[in-house]
């Protein structure tokens, strides 16, 4: 990580699909005299590349991103540039992502929701060394990675994996299976084993329930289809 001096700020990349968002953190960071927003992208593909050219301190990463996923983009980061250190900040419920967040890689989880001074709190928390989470996911956290068994959820979209969460949203979405493949870059053959798994994880017996469920999901999560 870059120490601020004098002469120099700690950078900043910002990625997430919604410009206003974009500008609205922008405009926070710039207030801060050892901060700077050395970028912006709004999907995985982007991220990566200007990450490569600009290497920068902290990546702010929002988990859904145009034609792309953050999750996938927390992992990458972590796998290919392990010097880049990656805060999610994101409208979806903490309980549903902050701990996957963090098992792909990244330093820290805050919900937009939280306001101006809570984000830049997590952004300093972070990159002092730290991870940052609100006081009610930082006891779930523990529970969840420490040494002993991890809770039981009462939400059944937490039994899926990283992928078929994924897959889960698009499907609430009322995409089909042909565009699900090209967003999620796979097979239609895969879609359909993915959507298979969560048929049994779920307790579903068809794609009409898959939908009728991720549809009604999202609308709980406060992501209207």
């Amino acid at each position: 990580m870059t120490v601020a001096t004098e002469n120099q700020t700690t950078q900043l990349l910002i990625v997430d699909d919604h410009p206003l968002v974009r500008s609205g953190i922008k405009a926070l960071i710039q207030l801060e005299p050892d901060l700077a927003v050395c970028g912006e992208a709004e999907d995985q593909a982007t991220a990566l590349r200007m990450i490569g050219v600009l290497e920068p301190d902290l990546v702010l990463v929002d988990i859904s991103l145009k034609n792309s996923n953050g999750l996938n983009l927390i992992r990458e980061i972590t796998q290919s540039h392990p010097g880049v250190m990656t805060l999610a900040v994101s409208m979806h419920d903490e309980y549903t992502y902050a701990i996957r967040c963090l098992k792909a890689g990244a330093k820290g989880y805050i919900m937009k929701q939280e306001g101006t001074e809570k984000i830049l709190e997590a952004i300093r928390c972070v990159l002092g060394g730290r991870t940052y989470l609100s006081p009610d996911m930082t006891q779930c956290a523990v529970d969840q990675l420490g040494a002993g068994k991890p809770t039981q959820s009462a939400n059944p979209v937490d039994a899926l994996s990283n992928r078929e969460l994924e897959l889960f949203q698009l499907t609430g979405q009322g995409l089909e299976i042909a565009q699900i493949a090209a967003a999620m870059n796979i097979s239609p053959r895969t879609v359909e084993v993915h959507r298979s798994h969560i048929k049994k994880k779920l307790g579903l017996r068809t794609s009409t329930e898959i939908f009728q469920m991720a549809y009604d999901w999202l609308r709980t999560q406060g992501m209207q289809p």
